[in-house]
């Protein structure tokens, strides 16, 4: 059953375009992930998600309810984790949590129950008088998903969730975004860690100028446009033409880096014969969802 469906959304700011006539359904339960290069248009589609911008044209449904007709209540069952810090600098860490509840209407004693809980989980709860200025960006981040959790959300919709995070506390989310789905939380993710999405994600979509090009489950989008393993192939301006001849002529899939020539779905045999016939400098190594990630949306930055 689609927890969220989205139909045809499209979002224009004057002569921009942001969200191009997206389709979409996440799944109830499920961990799902959307991936794109800055300006991909994941930001004016979660926020259209979340009712806090209108579509230019389109319709939501959450949880079977019309966005258009229902926003009050569908934001009531949402948990939302901002990228950037909006933590109150003149409360203690407790108090944001307490404070934020009101916007629920949470009674005072449920508030603090919940609160109290949370830092246990984040491992936040010896920081609970510590102000704001006193803690690590780290500490901030997970406070900020603590904050989003104390509705007691249906769905949680999280952006950039370990973005500024030392390994320890990064791999301490993603547990704790684990036993959330395990209780049977959505969860919605914007990330452009291509290992988050690989590690937490059932199925991503990777955006790109305002369209959804593809979505699946990681591996699926691996093997699709990938395959198993990758041939690096290190490539010059005096070589590079050569190579790319051989392996034309060859049939190989094959993607142009710049300074790596990088060739797909090679089986066992053909990747020993092509490290036989390159004497260039080969890597061979596992394919990933980030090498999905540059063949669908290139390597130039879009500002």
């Amino acid at each position: 059953m689609a927890i969220i469906l989205a139909q045809n959304l499209t979002k224009k700011f004057k002569d921009l375009l942001a969200v191009d006539d997206v389709n979409l359904e996440i799944e109830e339960g499920e961990c799902f992930g959307l991936l794109g290069p800055n300006g991909a248009g994941k930001t004016s589609l979660v926020r259209m998600i979340t009712a806090v911008s209108p579509p230019t044209r389109g319709n939501i449904w959450v949880l079977g309810k019309d966005l258009k007709v229902y926003p009050r209540q569908v934001k009531a069952i949402l948990g939302v984790v901002p990228q950037l810090d909006n933590l109150d600098p003149d409360l203690t860490v407790l108090q944001n949590l307490i404070t934020f509840a009101r916007y629920f209407a949470i009674p005072k004693q449920e508030a603090y129950r919940r609160s109290t809980e949370l830092l246990r989980l984040f491992q936040l709860e010896d920081k609970h008088n510590s102000r704001i200025r006193e803690l690590s960006g780290g500490m901030k981040r997970r406070l900020l998903l603590a904050r989003g959790l104390i509705n007691q959300p249906t769905i949680i919709i999280l952006d950039e969730p370990t973005i500024g995070l030392d390994p320890q506390a990064r791999h301490l989310v993603w547990q704790n975004l684990g036993e959330l789905k395990a209780q049977g939380i959505t969860q919605l993710i914007c990330t452009q860690n291509m290992e988050e999405a690989a590690t937490i994600c059932d199925r991503v979509a990777i955006m790109h100028q305002g369209r959804i090009l593809t979505q699946d489950s990681p591996q699926a989008l691996v093997s699709r446009y990938v395959g198993d393993e990758v041939l690096e192939i290190e490539a010059n301006s005096r070589n590079r033409g050569k190579i790319i001849e051989k392996l034309t002529s060859r049939g190989l899939d094959f993607v142009d880096m710049g300074d790596t020539i990088q060739v797909c779905h090679v089986g066992r045999d053909e990747l020993a014969r092509t490290m036989m016939n390159f004497p260039e400098r080969l890597r061979q190594r596992p394919a990933t969802l980030e090498d999905v990630f540059f063949r669908l949306t290139g390597r130039t930055l879009v500002e």
